[in-house]
């Protein structure tokens, strides 16, 4: 089994966990160069918002996509998103990534931006 099945066997059971109480989940990818956040809907079929690294304002703002200030920016910005939407609770999915370095940043700067999870 390589890294990346170990990673999706992970996240499996949180997204089982997160489909049975039918939340609203932030999803979040991470490659080495950027990071990626949706909020996805409860039912799962739809992106109801997202953000990057590699949108153009946030390119901007940041020189490189695959560091811990730009993965702040991502989860402020998606929080401005979801905000605009009237979401605030959320159920966090971290898709299997441990929850350090930059997932954590981002959590914590959505956070801050007022989604609740």
């Amino acid at each position: 089994m390589n890294t990346k099945q170990t990673r999706i066997r992970r996240a499996r059971k949180t997204r089982a966990k997160i489909a049975a109480v039918k939340a609203i989940r932030l999803a979040i990818h991470r490659t080495n160069s950027h990071i990626y956040a949706q909020i996805i809907s409860a039912d799962g079929g739809t992106v109801m918002t997202s953000a990057s690294s590699n949108d153009k304002d946030l390119r901007t703002l940041v020189a490189n996509g695959g560091t811990v200030a730009a993965a702040a920016a991502v989860g402020k910005r998606l929080a401005e998103k979801a905000k605009d939407l009237g979401i605030e609770k959320v159920a966090f999915d971290r898709s299997g990534f441990s929850f350090h370095g930059r997932v954590k940043a981002l959590a914590e700067a959505a956070r801050e931006g007022g989604l609740v999870f």
